[in-house]
């Protein structure tokens, strides 16, 4: 499905789901075999706790999301290490037919990426992209706005007009695209156009 980018300078892109392979089962499943209970699940509790939204913009430090994970977890025999492990577990890989998508687009586009995110994720991808490309993840975009470092998280409005400040956009020239309804609905609120890549969707299709 091709979406309409005339007068379109700018494009912003979300990062999981669209660019980054994600599994948040995969977490789920290693936080149990830490000893995560199904109660707390079943009352919702693990990721909707306050340390996982304090983090993702940037209120505690990752040192300090560990320690309430373990006191979440229920577990004082495990390591911060271990709960890292698993915090890491929902996060896949970066396919290189994307990257090479988003290279290409940079020839003609300025690209920005905006994510709800956290510092030891994407410490993690940076690593693991390097490792894996040969070079810098953050080299496939103008600028790069994670949650965890303007303080402001979709779908909140004011993390949209932060972001377009912050960049200089002009929204009317700008896409944004996600895979959230909710952040897209937050994104036009702002003036920004927008591509719901809803699931099954390729950010191929797109152009």
């Amino acid at each position: 499905m091709k979406t309409d980018l005339t007068n379109i300078k700018n494009i912003i892109f979300d990062l999981g789901r669209v660019i980054l392979n994600l599994d948040f089962d995969a977490s789920i499943k290693a936080f149990k075999e830490l000893g995560l209970s199904d109660d707390v699940l079943a009352n919702y509790s693990a990721y909707p706790d306050p340390c996982f939204y304090e983090q993702e913009i940037g209120i505690i430090s990752p040192k300090e999301f560990l320690k309430k994970m373990i006191i979440i977890l229920g577990n004082d025999g495990i390591t911060s290490e271990q709960v890292r492990t698993a915090w890491l577990k929902m996060v896949l890989d970066i396919p290189p037919h994307r990257v090479k998508v988003l290279q290409q687009l940079s020839k003609k586009y300025n690209i920005y990426l905006f994510s709800n995110s956290n510092k030891i994720h994407i410490d993690h991808i940076d690593i693991e992209f390097r490792a894996k490309y040969g070079f810098e993840f953050s080299s496939l975009f103008v600028t790069q706005f994670y949650s965890h470092e303007i303080h402001e998280r979709k779908p909140d409005l004011s993390s949209f007009e932060k972001v377009i400040q912050l960049s200089g956009v002009n929204p009317a020239e700008t896409l944004f695209i996600d895979d959230l309804k909710e952040n897209i609905e937050g994104a036009e609120k702002a003036g920004l156009k927008t591509f719901w890549l809803k699931d099954g969707m390729e950010m191929a299709e797109i152009f």
